[in-house]
């Protein structure tokens, strides 16, 4: 551990996001989503790659990876930081992806999200999606929400990760965190286990596969509220990926289960700050209502935007909406708000 240590304190001086350690390369941090080599660093040779990953390793997970080839853990380190980490083989030797993550389950106030995730931490029961591409931050988002309900409200709270990334103490709810590989073998296993257990809120890391969407609808519709995460770009996509997941025979089905059972979307994305200093979140939100329920069951969820931009005052807005309004307030620069804009809604 001791050869990663000073690259893991690096990171979090410079608050970084992602530290790679890849061989053939230097080290390299991700700060304010820009790739930075650590520059005094040498390149690392297949040799010194390996005694740097292969030392944070148990003999378990060694042997785990020797069959496997890649592999998703947690890591963390007492007196520096938790980091979800993937290890995998590549051409060269083995790298490795660290995310750094933070001891301190932050509130959806101090991260300044729409008072709009707040509300989606009330719904008695339903499925809510975070999506958006990898490193936007949907973890953190969901994390910040759930904590929103352990402080507030006295449930039973199940998640289910791969890894478990922020660590939650029991406030007003209780809270049981399983890892797959670990507590459990599979994302269905524990789903389908979950729904024995007599949660009130399951969350869930990703909805990967099209047992874990099946177990996830049942569980919205059986009276939980379920958190779980696409990657998709777009409320309307997010819809189609998991009607799409299904095959064509199944499909009218999962419209009319969805139709009933998703109850909100938000897409988010991260943009740089005009002064480069650091990003802020853009976010597309959608609370299923009347009007979309019915698009998703006739298959027009080609409309949904639409219905997105005239439902402003039920808490919902279009990321162009987002984007123009962080433009408007300084807070990123023309070039970034144009680049960020989806292009179904450029002129």
């Amino acid at each position: 551990m001791a050869k990663l240590d000073k690259i893991f304190r690096t990171a979090t001086q410079y608050q970084a996001s992602d530290i790679y350690i890849a061989t053939g390369a230097k080290p390299t941090l991700r700060i304010n989503g820009d790739m930075v080599p650590i520059a005094e660093h040498p390149e690392l040779t297949k040799k010194m790659a390996e005694e740097y990953l292969l030392d944070i390793l148990s003999t378990d997970q060694k042997k785990r990876f020797e069959q496997s080839l890649d592999m998703d853990f947690s890591l963390d380190i007492e007196t520096i930081a938790r980091f979800r980490v993937n290890i995998f083989v590549q051409r060269k030797g083995i790298s490795a992806v660290f995310r750094l993550i933070s001891e301190k389950v932050r509130t959806l106030d101090e991260l300044n999200m729409p008072t709009q995730f707040k509300k989606a931490t009330t719904l008695p029961n339903g499925l809510v999606i975070i999506t958006g591409p990898t490193g936007c931050g949907k973890t953190t988002s969901l994390a910040a929400m759930i904590h929103e309900i352990n402080r507030t409200q006295k449930k039973h709270i199940i998640t289910i990760e791969d890894p478990v990334e922020y660590v939650h103490k029991n406030d007003v709810s209780i809270i049981q965190q399983r890892e797959v590989g670990i507590h459990t073998h599979t994302f269905q296993k524990a789903l389908r286990s979950a729904l024995r257990e007599a949660p009130d809120v399951i969350l869930l890391g990703e909805m990967r596969d099209l047992e874990t969407i099946q177990m996830a609808l049942t569980a919205a519709e059986t009276g939980h509220l379920v958190f779980a995460t696409l990657h998709t770009r777009g409320c309307a996509n997010s819809v189609n990926r998991i009607i799409d997941a299904f095959p064509p025979e199944q499909q009218n089905q999962v419209r009319a289960q969805l139709s009933e059972s998703l109850r909100a979307v938000f897409w988010q994305k991260l943009i740089k700050t005009k002064d480069n200093k650091g990003r802020v979140g853009a976010y597309e939100i959608m609370f299923v209502n009347n009007a979309i329920g019915n698009l998703i069951r006739k298959s027009n969820t080609h409309q949904i935007n639409s219905v997105i931009e005239t439902s402003t005052k039920e808490g919902m807005q279009t990321m162009k909406k987002s984007v123009t309004d962080l433009f408007q307030s300084g807070l990123i620069s023309e070039e970034s708000a144009l680049t960020n804009i989806p292009k179904e809604f450029e002129q």
